[in-house]
């Protein structure tokens, strides 16, 4: 034992101080215990439970027997851009914007905290928040400024403005919202567009979930804002969580000259995203996605018209998430006894200040959303 205590005093001495600022993914840990249960009903991590698509997989043979297995551009492969800019043209009438292809959406979370956040400057994020908003901020020695979305997760302007000291860098926005399923009004985003251009403040505009809106198109605050960031991906789209693929774009200006540092630090962190899959989605972008999207608007009604009786719930508007008020506003406990029901879902703490809700993801077959959705009104 006091051997492993000098090692373990030895190791805290030589990691980065960083290594202080964060712990292993709650989301992560849960998953990994998944892999360790005989058919649990597992409500825990946000991934597709659709494949890739047939058609889009044989692009990606295909790019690797055409040799298309090395590195592109830095800021991604000319093909692809090229689609991606015809669509945000069509989208915001962009005419000149800037582009990169990045390593998925938290690559492009990454690349952008690397290039804005200097120690003490601060970011504000909505509560709850996606976990890697938090922990990046803090890594490099940013201050988290929460802005409180309870109990509806409507997002409120007044309460962004009052968050804005002379310190603030930035404005993250992620809608639809990973874990809450909200989907931010038009009227409150145009409020924080204004608040963060007066200000000279960047939005960054986390659009993953873009496609999986339930209730009408999802609105995107770059409309709005000439200092936005946006970060889209295909990931969740089409069942590619494993290819890394996403993209950061902006009208130009202020955020174009973020988006040009952010290629810069690609070549010395990412270096490019994965060519191959590049070459594949390209394609992807004609892909007809609709019937997923209709069967995920099941799967959100089946979670809450089969919890709404027995727990408090917001009806999500979009991804793949439903963030529940625990039993006596306790979640850790209440995870602890779903896991014990053979039930995995994510305590609250890991999306938030505060330790109330659980978040369900329903990113699975709706025949285990019935099972589960079963054993949690049991155990109400």
């Amino acid at each position: 034992m006091a051997k492993r205590g000098l090692y373990y005093t030895a190791m805290k001495k030589i990691l980065a101080d960083r290594m202080k600022c964060i712990d292993s993914s709650g989301i992560r840990k849960v998953f990994a215990l998944a892999a360790q249960m005989k058919d649990p009903i597992n409500f825990s991590i946000g991934q597709p439970d659709f494949d890739t698509p047939e058609v889009i997989k044989q692009q990606a043979i295909e790019a690797i027997k055409a040799g298309a297995n090395k590195y592109s551009q830095t800021a991604g492969d000319d093909a692809l851009l090229a689609k991606i800019g015809g669509g945000l043209k069509a989208e915001f009438g962009w005419e000149k914007q800037k582009l990169m292809i990045t390593s998925g959406v938290s690559g492009g979370i990454l690349l952008a905290f690397l290039a804005l956040i200097n120690p003490g400057d601060e970011v504000i994020i909505p509560d709850p928040y996606f976990v890697m908003y938090k922990h990046l901020v803090n890594m490099l020695g940013g201050k988290c400024v929460f802005v409180d979305c309870y109990p509806d997760f409507k997002i409120d302007p007044g309460k962004i403005k009052d968050a804005i000291t002379d310190r603030t860098k930035m404005i993250v926005i992620n809608s639809p919202c990973n874990p809450t399923g909200a989907v931010f009004g038009s009227r409150e985003l145009k409020e924080i567009a204004n608040i963060a251009a007066k200000d000279n403040i960047i939005v960054l505009s986390d659009e993953i979930y873009d496609k999986f809106s339930y209730d009408g198109p999802a609105d995107s605050i770059v409309k709005y804002c000439d200092s936005a960031i946006l970060l889209r991906g295909f990931s969740k789209t089409y069942g590619v969580t494993g290819w890394r693929l996403g993209y950061a774009a902006a009208a130009g200006g202020q955020a174009g000259e973020v988006i040009d540092q952010m290629v810069k630090i690609q070549q010395y962190t990412f270096v490019c995203a994965p060519t191959p899959f590049q070459k594949a989605v390209t394609g992807a972008l004609d892909y007809d996605t609709t019937a997923y999207v209709n069967a995920y608007r099941k799967k959100r009604d089946l979670v809450y018209e089969g919890l709404k009786d027995k727990f408090e719930i917001v009806k999500p508007g979009g991804a793949f998430y439903a963030f529940v008020k625990a039993p006596g506003g306790q979640s850790s406990k209440f995870v602890e006894k779903a896991i014990t029901n053979n039930v995995l879902v994510i305590p609250g703490n890991v999306f938030s200040e505060k330790d109330t809700h659980f978040r369900i993801s329903y990113a699975t077959s709706d025949e285990k959303i019935r099972k589960g959705v079963e054993i949690l009104r049991k155990m109400a």
